[in-house]
């Protein structure tokens, strides 16, 4: 199968074959760092810029390294560097960008920003994270990293436990799980994760024991205070009171259970340090894997194709 997208914007749209064909290079990269030279030309005389209009640390370094272990040169903006601070609109600064002949743009901005751009320019746009829209290179290295576990996610049980309603890690990871047929489970306050989330085919639960009962993958999310207008639950205490993760809920878990979380994480509120840090968890695969997952979905876009990858990467 070929790949023929230039621009990767949401997982919505994705179909299930796009999505294991994204793992499948990703997996073949990861195999490349491996290596004690962990490069490949795949995208030499390439320019990336990294235009990231929101704060980050793990995305934008993931895509940072990312596009230097394809080769490319990399040049990255963030909000105080660029001039939309001076008013600039974002179609001026991404038009402006690409009259430099840079060759691709991985944007991070408010929701329907990466959407807006690929219909105006002519060079690859990969999204970053767009508001609470959806951020999916997040749900392709999450799902990658289940496979990696697990193998076949049809009929595994993933409980998503946070912040739902402001979250884009929760629905780039909805859109991918049910697309690989797994059964997704909500959990949180009602106020955070209200019941039309269903439409998405998933179960909605306020019932946290019963919710994570023999679950085989947990993924926290923080509560996101900079989307929220107002507080949508009494407090921080009381939120880890009734929704945090600690050593007697993790109990509940399937034994072979991982503990996910996109980050950044807040310890002592959605999840006890012992845990974050345990033997369940792969947090810190998941940031591993991010790098993989980044450098195929650059390679792709970027107009590469899966045969030509064992002689890329030789």
């Amino acid at each position: 199968m070929s790949w023929n997208r230039q621009h990767l914007i949401t997982l919505e749209e994705l179909s299930l074959a796009e999505i294991e064909q994204i793992h499948n290079t990703a997996a073949v990269f990861k195999g490349v760092l491996t290596r004690k030279g962990p490069k490949v030309p795949a995208l030499v005389g390439k320019t990336v810029v990294n235009l990231f209009l929101e704060p980050s640390t793990r995305t934008r370094t993931g895509f940072d390294m990312a596009a230097k272990r394809l080769s490319a040169d990399v040049i990255s903006f963030d909000a105080a560097s660029s001039s939309t601070t001076k008013g600039e609109t974002l179609r001026d600064t991404a038009e402006n960008i690409q009259a430099l002949n840079v060759d691709m743009i991985v944007i991070r901005h408010a929701a329907g920003a990466a959407h807006y751009l690929s219909k105006i320019l002519r060079i690859p746009v990969v999204n970053a994270g767009d508001g609470a829209h959806e951020h999916p290179t997040q749900g392709l290295l999450d799902t990658f990293t289940m496979k990696e576990h697990f193998g076949d996610m049809r009929g595994r049980k993933v409980v998503i436990l946070g912040d739902i309603l402001f979250s884009r890690v929760a629905r780039s990871n909805i859109h991918a799980l049910t697309k690989m047929g797994a059964a997704v489970t909500l959990v949180g306050p009602s106020t955070l994760v209200p019941q039309h989330f269903t439409a998405m085919g998933v179960t909605v639960s306020y019932d946290l024991k019963s919710a994570l009962a023999d679950a085989e993958v947990v993924m926290l999310l923080r509560i996101q205070h900079e989307r929220q207008n107002s507080s949508l639950f009494p407090s921080l205490g009381e939120y880890t009171g009734m929704f945090g993760l600690n050593k007697t809920r993790a109990s509940w878990l399937n034994p072979k259970a991982i503990i996910m979380h996109p980050g950044p994480i807040n310890r002592g509120v959605e999840i006890d340090s012992d845990l974050a840090d345990g033997s369940h968890s792969v947090i810190l695969e998941q940031v591993t894997n991010g790098l993989a997952v980044r450098m195929a979905v650059l390679y792709l876009c970027s107009g590469g194709q899966p045969e030509k990858l064992n002689t890329l990467i030789a």
